[in-house]
């Protein structure tokens, strides 16, 4: 049985000024919708969400044009079935009429003990030491994705995992 779930981070910068641009219109009709899906999907664990029920009101970079999403699920598939597989793969094939290229890596994994529910904080960590670091078996994507830690490295899984904590 696994003790580890996968944590994701993903930024998309709008091409509307604000959420509330025109632009965004449809992309925001549909989020409760798209929301709503992931929950009800196999391997879902957990996203963050404010009290709107999203988290398009979090500003972790300081940007207005930049939104966040973080989710936890039981695994890379269950999450590549939601991402790839539901009604969620239509925004992903249309996400060029809402957002910008952002021109570095939008997206985030890493393992996560079960139990563990990420900050943003730690989130907005693991995307910046990808995009500065690279893929390993701390942080990935889904082009260069990692098998969870084995019992073996369970050891330096945890201390990799939070060395990003410490400086």
């Amino acid at each position: 049985m696994s003790k580890y779930h996968l944590a994701e981070i993903n930024i998309a910068k709008m091409k509307g000024v604000t959420i509330n641009d025109p632009i965004m219109k449809e992309f925001v009709d549909n989020l409760d919708l798209v929301n709503k899906l992931a929950e009800d999907s196999e391997g879902f664990i957990w996203r963050l969400k404010d009290d709107s029920y999203n988290a398009t009101n979090l500003n972790p970079y300081n940007d207005e044009q930049i939104i966040v999403n973080v989710s936890v699920w039981e695994n890379i598939e269950t999450l590549e079935h939601y991402m790839y597989k539901t009604f969620h793969s239509e925004f992903l094939r249309r996400r060029k009429e809402w957002f910008l290229k952002f021109g570095k890596a939008a997206t985030a994994m890493w393992w996560i003990p079960k139990g563990h529910i990420p900050t943003l904080e730690e989130a907005v960590e693991k995307l910046d030491y990808l995009q500065q670091n690279g893929p390993s078996q701390l942080v990935f994507d889904f082009k260069n994705k990692f098998s969870e830690p084995e019992l073996e490295n369970k050891i330096y899984f945890f201390f990799a995992t939070n060395y990003t904590n410490f400086h």
